[in-house]
């Protein structure tokens, strides 16, 4: 049987940090539920869908041909053979992904691909309704947060040290964020939203090393 630990909450919280540590201390499977979107987005793009035609992005969903490689420095990510491990962490994408997870057929062509990472001895699951849609029935469920203004000082940082040589406006950023939120959080299917049984964490004053720390902690009293 599979333990589930599924940790959800808004862009910049930390949840994919924290959540390959924590798949790497345990040996467990890590599902990045936020790239699958991100890879349909950016299909929907490449192929000049209409955002706006769900028919059409549900087939986007359905026909996508990903592949997920681990190497010693994360994991690579391809899409139709390409490699767009980059291209699907940029502030577009992002925003692209949360358009298209708004899209209903869309959850329901990827939530069958998610479930089947559930293998034993376990998966970690990052996204933003894990623990609400998804895996329902989890054993440990975390909705980490932290402000919307240290959200978009993590973010500003992680943009400067990728050296690209362009400039990033931090009010900029923080707009993005909170309209990402706002797009989230009101959505009609699967709104990001903590499930009733998960275990609030704050990240804002903490660090990464605290954040798994607690969670680790949290999973060795529910085995």
């Amino acid at each position: 049987m599979a333990f589930i630990i599924t940790i959800d909450g808004p862009s910049g919280a930390g949840k994919g940090t924290v959540s390959a540590k924590l798949a790497h201390e345990l040996g467990f499977a890590l599902l990045d539920s936020g790239a699958l979107y991100r890879l349909t987005g950016l299909a929907a793009r490449l192929n000049q869908c209409n955002f706006s035609d769900s028919a059409a992005l549900g087939e986007v969903a359905r026909s996508l041909d990903v592949e997920f490689c681990s190497t010693e420095a994360g994991v690579t990510i391809y899409l139709s053979g390409q490699d767009v491990s980059q291209a699907i962490r940029t502030e577009q994408a992002g925003m692209d992904a949360s358009a298209v997870a708004a899209v209903p057929v869309v959850r329901e062509a990827l939530l069958q691909r998610q479930r089947d990472f559930a293998k034993a001895p376990g998966v970690v699951a990052d996204g933003r309704d894990m623990g609400s849609t998804v895996f329902p029935d989890a054993q440990l469920k975390v909705f980490l947060t932290a402000s919307a203004e240290e959200r978009a000082r993590r973010r500003l940082a992680q943009l400067q040290d990728a050296n690209t040589g362009e400039s990033f406006d931090y009010d900029k950023i923080l707009q993005d964020i909170e309209a990402r939120d706002k797009q989230d959080s009101e959505r009609s299917s699967s709104p990001l939203q903590a499930a009733s049984d998960a275990v609030m964490l704050d990240s804002s004053d903490k660090s990464i090393a605290e954040v798994l720390a607690d969670i680790l902690s949290l999973y060795r009293s529910r085995c």
